[in-house]
């Protein structure tokens, strides 16, 4: 099981080789991108090529690219939502195109899967949602194939994005390359960890790794929380195809991003072959 970490961590900056460096050393294999453009612009050539410049070099891997919440430079004005399952056709075509501003970095960087979110936080179900969402996901995929991506959908809390939901969506599209990133912490709060891994098992191909104390979505580092890590982890291994162990923590200034790293890794471990 390879050890991962989302960008997501830094976000409120602009990312650059320092700060990738310090996640190399303190031990990640592999490394997610969050798609926002203030952190990481996949619109500008210079940035994607200084970042690709980094990977190229480091001999790491890039195993995703979290697509695209919000077309704002700046990530805290959350203005501008990237929303695949909008029913405006304008608004939803604008979102898509955003999203594939994302993709074209695998041209140059390449990356194995884009994590995708059916919709925003809270969002209630509507069956035209779940239409629009359908028409969406065909087209983001047909535009990612070529680049040799796989979307993957994320669980998140809202009523479209539930285990169930996202199975039967899955299922009624017949989109069979389409596979699933596994939140923990957002399993916690929508209901169990084990209840929607055991949905979703057959699914999964990525994971996001975070604590909370099920009051909301605070992305915390693992033990921070409530979750119970070692059923997790002992799931996490018994999945068909076993997924990196993936890190997406909320920044805490506090505490150096390295050594929680370091430690996290050390701790899951212990509850799991971590391996190399």
């Amino acid at each position: 099981m390879l050890r991962a970490m989302s960008t997501y961590v830094h976000v409120k900056r602009r990312l650059h080789p320092g700060l990738l460096d310090g996640m190399l050393r303190a031990g990640a294999e592999t490394i997610e991108i969050f798609g926002a453009r203030g952190h990481f612009n996949y619109t500008d050539r210079e940035h994607v090529r200084e970042i690709a410049a980094w990977f190229r070099t480091s001999g790491i891997t890039l195993n995703s690219m979290h697509s695209p919440m919000y077309s704002d430079d700046d990530w805290q004005s959350f203005s501008s939502p990237v929303n695949v399952i909008e029913t405006d056709r304008k608004r939803r075509i604008e979102a898509m195109d955003e999203i594939k501003r994302a993709l074209e970095v695998a041209e140059v960087l390449p990356f194995r899967f884009l994590i995708q979110h059916m919709g925003n936080s809270g969002e209630e179900f509507d069956q035209r949602k779940i239409d629009a969402g359908m028409t969406s996901i065909e087209h983001l995929r047909a535009f990612a194939k070529p680049l040799g991506v796989t979307v993957l959908l994320e669980n998140i809390p809202n009523e479209i994005s539930t285990p169930e939901g996202l199975r039967e969506f899955i299922r009624l599209a017949h989109f069979d390359d389409v596979g699933i990133c596994f939140d923990f912490g957002h399993a916690h709060i929508m209901s169990t960890v084990l209840q929607a891994f055991e949905v979703l098992r057959d699914h999964i191909r990525s994971t996001h790794v975070h604590d909370n104390a099920r009051d909301r979505d605070s992305h915390l580092w693992p033990g921070d929380g409530n979750i119970d890590w070692r059923e997790a982890m002992e799931l996490l291994q018994s999945a068909p195809h076993v997924p990196p162990l993936l890190l997406e923590i909320e920044e805490d200034p506090n505490k150096s991003v390295p050594q929680k790293m370091e430690e996290t890794f050390r701790k899951l471990g212990a509850h799991a072959a971590v391996e190399k």
